[in-house]
């Protein structure tokens, strides 16, 4: 598979969770338009269904969803690459422009530095210590 095809799928899907999204699906459906207007009105709303899937998956942490729905889109973008070359620069351009920008602006915002974690437990006491998301169900 190409690597742009492989870039525009993740950060199409990260893009997705963004509040950015409006002007990237915009974009996206532009460029779709420009090089096989017949399918843009399917893509729409491809991407709106796909959309409300990868918001719900982020909900309850399903990252599974996240990954199929990727590259369901990457599988499309290179069959499009497939059968015209030349939408490439105007792929990559979508991809610079306004994909990788609003999935940047979705992800959670990291600080370098380092965390330092103690805990003592003792008896029947229950420790749980995260530098981050705790996700568990105690039985």
């Amino acid at each position: 598979m190409d690597s742009l095809a492989l870039a525009v799928g993740t950060a199409l899907v990260g893009a997705m969770a963004s509040d950015a999204w409006q002007q990237a699906r915009t974009a996206t459906v532009g460029w779709w338009r420009r090089g096989r207007p017949e399918r843009a009105e399917e893509v729409a709303a491809d991407l709106d269904t796909d959309r409300r899937r990868v918001l719900a998956a982020h909900e309850c942490g399903d990252q599974g969803t996240h990954r199929d729905v990727a590259d369901a889109w990457r599988h499309r973008l290179q069959q499009f690459l497939d059968g015209d070359p030349e939408a490439a620069a105007g792929l990559r351009a979508l991809l610079e422009e306004h994909l990788r920008p609003a999935a940047e602006a979705a992800e959670p915002r990291q600080t370098a530095g380092s965390v330092v974690l103690r805990a003592e437990a003792r008896d029947q006491a229950r420790v749980y210590l995260a530098g981050r998301d705790q996700h568990f169900t105690d039985s």
